[in-house]
């Protein structure tokens, strides 16, 4: 009998810790508007099917109206992940004290309870993966013109990010659902739950492997080494995806034709 309560208070005493190192680290920031939960329930019409723009493996993403009539994003992290805390202070660190016109821009966060959402300005016209990749409708006309605009467009992010930011950050996840595009076709690189930060006084940092298979650069993958070249090859597999218009793996494709980059170094793409 007396194992239960001790189990229980070991179990609450764990989750209130965990809470007051979250509002901890979120009481330093000075660029985050923090959110009701309510507020944002009522800004998505209770988080209805309707208003869900996306779903990842950290959560959903729905579109939501603010209180300021601000259109958003936001991004409700799963209370199922284990990584998702640690993925929601990343990405707030990393994000909140940096503006970039290709970043997404971050209006707040919200944490009660079991709650994680993240509050982003809305994006009008989805991402690579959804509008050029996707196979689906899509009112974009991806001519060789917006191909490049959107090309040069990651490349000035990824730029901002590895140089003129200090200390240096590597988002660890370039990919084609992670760059969005917004009305006017600005492309604008999200999600940086992954990212690391690197003082210019290093040549790297020791890290397990994260990212998305096809993206990930060979010598990070066996090493797990992570420099900037890392963010440099996924952007290169990009690259090839825009140009091509076809995701970098399709299992659905006969297996000789299965892989982008297998092709290309066959000289055969």
């Amino acid at each position: 009998m007396t194992c239960f309560p001790l189990l229980f208070g070991k179990k609450v005493s764990s989750v209130a810790r965990r809470d007051r190192d979250i509002d901890e680290e979120l009481s330093g920031l000075q660029n985050v508007r923090i959110f009701t939960y309510k507020e944002l329930r009522n800004a998505c019409d209770n988080f209805s099917s309707a208003n869900k723009i996306g779903e990842g493996g950290f959560g959903s993403v729905y579109k939501g109206l603010l209180r300021d009539g601000k259109v958003a994003a936001i991004k409700v992290l799963s209370a199922e992940s284990r990584q998702g805390v640690r993925e929601f202070l990343t990405e707030i660190n990393v994000i909140s004290e940096i503006e970039h016109e290709n970043l997404v821009k971050l209006y707040g966060c919200c944490v009660e309870g079991d709650q994680r959402i993240l509050v982003y300005n809305y994006l009008e016209k989805n991402s690579l993966a959804q509008t050029l990749l996707g196979g689906g409708y899509s009112d974009i006309q991806f001519n060789w013109r917006t191909r490049r605009r959107i090309c040069i467009g990651v490349a000035r992010g990824l730029a901002f990010l590895h140089e003129e930011v200090r200390p240096h950050i590597v988002h660890r996840d370039i990919k084609a659902s992670n760059i969005l595009l917004d009305k006017d076709l600005i492309p604008k690189i999200s999600d940086f739950g992954l990212a690391k930060l690197i003082p210019s006084h290093l040549t790297h940092v020791s890290t397990r492997v994260a990212g998305t298979i096809g993206y990930l650069a060979p010598e990070y993958a066996i090493r797990g080494q992570l420099t900037r070249k890392a963010d440099i090859y996924s952007f290169g597999v990009l690259l090839v995806e825009i140009v091509s218009g076809r995701c970098n793996t399709n299992a659905r494709l006969p297996i000789g034709d299965q892989y982008i980059l297998e092709k290309l170094c066959m000289g055969a793409l």
